[in-house]
């Protein structure tokens, strides 16, 4: 390895300070490119990134295959985490987090993932027809048994993240955290932290948007899912691009990206946050690991601040399908 990336800690965990989303690579941003993806999962532990995201749902399955396929050699370079929780019915998104479900769901990871363990199993979404207490019982048998080695959360509020860590420590918190999205801030993040609990922002970039790349909903594909997202609509998504400009302006004095700043700002936050941009090529991987070590200044962090502040974001992050199992 020629890692240039420094480490952080979640929890007992150490990881490289900046993880690989690898959700886009099945599913939800447009056509995949199976020989990029893994192109770039290698080029991602080259560089120091040893935290790879996944889930049983992202690609029905497919994506923890892919996964599966490019670390197959390099297993012991990886960090690996994926997820349960999320079910899909008829086209509606719920949730289960039943003991018998967990397992199951464990084991199907395992399968697909050709690994004999899991290094953090999140739970995706909180069931809220099942309590945490047992969902967590479960998650914690397979910490015994040797399938699992840390546990996560995702999306969970501060009630469902202390039920959840009494029963077994919580490692991780996977929550959106980005310049356009936070609400965790609010309470969930002091809540991690007096538990000593590790977080981890995906769509720290806004799902593509900070970067720049995205000024209409035209480029979109038809099956990109930022088509069905409020921020993206129209009117709002005007509003969203003076952001995006402001962002670009102070970028530019710094030599960097929109994107890189942005992706800063996040590293910022605190040593126990590790983010995990995602992305499916080299060239948008590159930029972002160059991100983790930018250096900022108190000057820099409260001017990018002013220029996207959080309440001048136009639009809901969910339409009510997806927030509606965002746990309290």
């Amino acid at each position: 390895m020629s890692g240039s990336l420094p480490t952080r800690r979640l929890g007992e965990l150490t990881v490289g300070a900046q993880g690989l989303g690898c959700m886009g690579m099945s599913q939800v941003y447009g056509t995949g490119d199976e020989v990029e993806s893994i192109a770039t999962v290698h080029r991602a532990l080259d560089l120091g990134v040893t935290l790879l995201d996944t889930a049983n749902v992202y690609g029905a399955g497919a994506n923890e295959e892919l996964v599966g396929r490019a670390i197959a050699g390099r297993r012991d370079e990886v960090v690996l985490a994926t997820k349960f929780g999320i079910v899909w019915t008829d086209g509606q998104q719920g949730t289960r987090g039943d003991p018998a479900y967990v397992k199951q769901s464990c084991e199907d990871s395992l399968r697909r993932l050709k690994v004999d363990h899991i290094d953090l199993y999140y739970q995706h979404r909180v069931d809220p027809l099942v309590p945490i207490e047992e969902t967590w019982g479960a998650l914690a048998e397979l910490v015994t048994e040797g399938k699992v080695r840390y546990l996560g959360i995702s999306e969970a509020g501060p009630v469902s993240i202390r039920a959840a860590h009494a029963v077994h420590p919580i490692t991780a918190l996977q929550s959106e955290w980005s310049l356009w999205t936070r609400g965790i801030e609010s309470e969930v993040v002091a809540v991690c932290r007096e538990l000593g609990i590790g977080i981890v922002p995906f769509s720290p970039l806004g799902r593509g948007f900070l970067t720049g790349a995205v000024t209409s909903r035209d480029q979109l594909a038809a099956d990109d899912m930022r088509r069905g997202l409020p921020r993206f609509a129209d009117g709002n998504l005007d509003a969203n691009l003076a952001i995006v400009a402001a962002l670009k302006a102070l970028a530019e004095k710094k030599g960097v990206t929109a994107g890189q700043l942005a992706l800063a700002w996040v590293h910022h936050k605190g040593d126990d946050v590790v983010p995990i941009p995602g992305t499916k090529r080299r060239t948008y991987l590159e930029q972002n690991v160059a991100a983790a070590t930018l250096e900022l200044t108190a000057d820099d962090l409260a001017a990018i601040e002013e220029a996207a502040p959080a309440d001048a974001v136009a639009g809901e992050r969910y339409p009510e399908q997806f927030a509606r199992n965002v746990s309290k």
